[in-house]
């Protein structure tokens, strides 16, 4: 119960944000990131740009260092292993990784660097890409990865178990 009120104290907190800052536009989406054990790792905020898919990520209590972080195809987030997420949200059929020759695909988004209070932020574009593609009927989900996405590696960058998930959800 702790965990679900703060979690949602969260959600409002972050939801105020983006409505003062952006006016509350359809086009965005929410993300409360959590462990396998239900306990709170963050936010994220999603919403269309004049050049594609802006990302925003917050994340705390993670192990220090570099975690990789995929957009996944659908909107779940089960314990243990967040295998629910599915694979990696990719429209075009491209592979994985900036540097590898036949990516990237949509999912594909930078690493996130974890400092030794466990805090990181993200901020990136998904060139092209808009929240309506990315929130089909059965939805998506935000992931952090257990170690670095190496960019080339096919289908998931080499990037280890998921530590943190999330379901976007429109705002």
């Amino acid at each position: 119960m702790k965990r679900t009120l703060i979690l949602s104290l969260s959600l409002l907190t972050l939801a105020a944000c983006m409505t003062a800052s952006d006016g509350g536009s359809a086009s965005q989406a929410t993300v409360a990131l959590a462990s396998a054990a239900g306990d709170v790792r963050g936010s994220a905020r999603i919403g269309d740009g004049a050049s594609g898919l802006q990302v925003s990520v917050a994340v705390e209590g993670l192990p220090a260092g570099t975690h990789g972080v995929h957009l996944h195809t659908t909107g779940r987030c089960d314990a243990p292993d967040f295998a629910s997420a599915g694979g990696h949200w990719n429209p075009t059929a491209r592979k994985h990784g900036r540097d590898n020759p036949d990516g990237a695909h949509h999912g594909d988004l930078p690493n996130i660097e974890i400092g030794a209070d466990g805090r990181g932020r993200l901020s990136f574009t998904v060139p092209s890409a808009t929240l309506a593609q990315l929130m089909d009927q059965d939805g998506a989900a935000l992931v952090v990865h257990a170690t670095a996405d190496d960019y080339r590696t096919d289908p998931s960058g080499n990037s280890g178990g998921r530590i943190a998930c999330g379901v976007v959800t429109r705002s």
